[in-house]
């Protein structure tokens, strides 16, 4: 039996949580806002999930420390602007055997680094036990039991492993792979496409656009990762291809929301401001941008979506400008 710490209680490390109590493992589940998780401590249950119960395996602390005094293994799934802090604010209480899971997505605005990158570069000591849990996946249909699978990405096999172990159930079905910057960028930049999906939603456009927006939208965040040095092949897995069918597709996603009401003509400001949860694309366009020109790698999607979000381009002509761009070859640079 392991001991697991969550550090933040949304719904999708609530969701991981659950699962690795189900399986027997102990969780200690620690959260920023202390009243939400008295609430979430008295009753049982969570605010966003219905439903869902917590199991008896977790356990609420409101402080940092004892929460990670024993800690085996350590879940951070808080969102991706707040992984630094999260992480020098927790790091002095981390042991330092521990295996630091991350479920985060996305890249860090100025530093431009994964959340693996994130974590590393946090801790006042070195260690190759980081991972980062990605995949098709959204917390309403994990605990609602519903088939579904993840990826466990680092460079060391022993602590993917573990994190497949862990987690993996009747179920969760978790695979390993060792290119974690592939798996993280995958599944970081589908949030940007799906952003793309969602305003092709508002505006009204059918399957043949959704087809053409996924397609062209792997392989220009291909484009990217090989550049960063990942490999080719991780974006055909779960965490590129797979994460971005969920993404785009479903009515549970944060990311295309943002865009069908843009698409629907609302500003950005107007939807951003009474949402409860953290739509990760936003932040990451700008890093995604800027990424781009670091490498020279055509993004067009990406900076098309770039242009809607921070310069309020008319989302109807960026499309235009998208369809009558030069011709080129299908594989180009590829």
């Amino acid at each position: 039996m392991a001991n697991v710490t969550l550090l933040g209680c949304g719904s999708w490390g609530s969701a991981l949580a659950q699962i690795v109590a189900v399986n027997g493992h102990s969780v200690v589940a620690w959260h920023y806002k202390k009243h939400a998780l008295d609430r979430m401590a008295s009753t049982r249950k969570h605010p966003r999930l219905n439903r869902f119960s917590f199991h008896k395996n977790i356990h609420f602390e409101s402080e940092l420390a004892p929460s990670l005094k024993s800690a085996d293994c350590i879940v951070v799934a808080v969102p991706s602007h707040a992984m630094r802090e999260t992480i020098l604010k927790s790091g002095p209480f981390i042991p330092r055997d521990a295996v630091i899971i991350n479920v985060a997505k996305g890249i860090e605005n100025g530093t431009l680094k994964t959340m693996s990158e994130v974590i590393e570069s946090s801790l006042t000591f070195e260690t190759n036990k980081i991972v980062s849990l990605y995949g098709p996946s959204h917390a309403e249909e994990v605990i609602a039991n519903h088939p579904t699978t993840l990826v466990s990405a680092s460079k060391s096999e022993e602590t993917a492993s573990f994190v497949q172990e862990i987690f993996s159930s009747d179920t969760l079905r978790v695979y390993r792979n060792n290119d974690i910057r592939g798996v993280e960028l995958g599944g970081s930049l589908k949030n940007i496409i799906a952003i793309a999906s969602g305003i092709c939603d508002g505006i009204g456009f059918g399957d043949n656009t959704k087809a053409a927006l996924l397609t062209r939208g792997i392989f220009e965040i291909t484009q990217l990762g090989v550049a960063m040095g990942a490999r080719a092949d991780t974006f055909s897995g779960l965490s590129g291809i797979g994460d971005l069918i969920v993404t785009c597709l479903s009515r549970h996603s944060r990311n295309r929301f943002v865009g069908e009401e843009i698409g629907n003509g609302k500003s950005l400001e107007a939807i951003l401001e009474p949402m409860e949860m953290v739509a990760e694309g936003v932040k990451t366009t700008q890093s995604v941008y800027d990424l781009s020109n670091k490498y020279d790698v055509e993004m067009p999607i990406s900076e098309g979506v770039y242009q809607i979000l921070f310069n309020k381009k008319d989302p109807k002509k960026i499309v235009t400008s998208l369809m009558t761009r030069d011709l080129i070859h299908e594989r180009k640079n590829i």
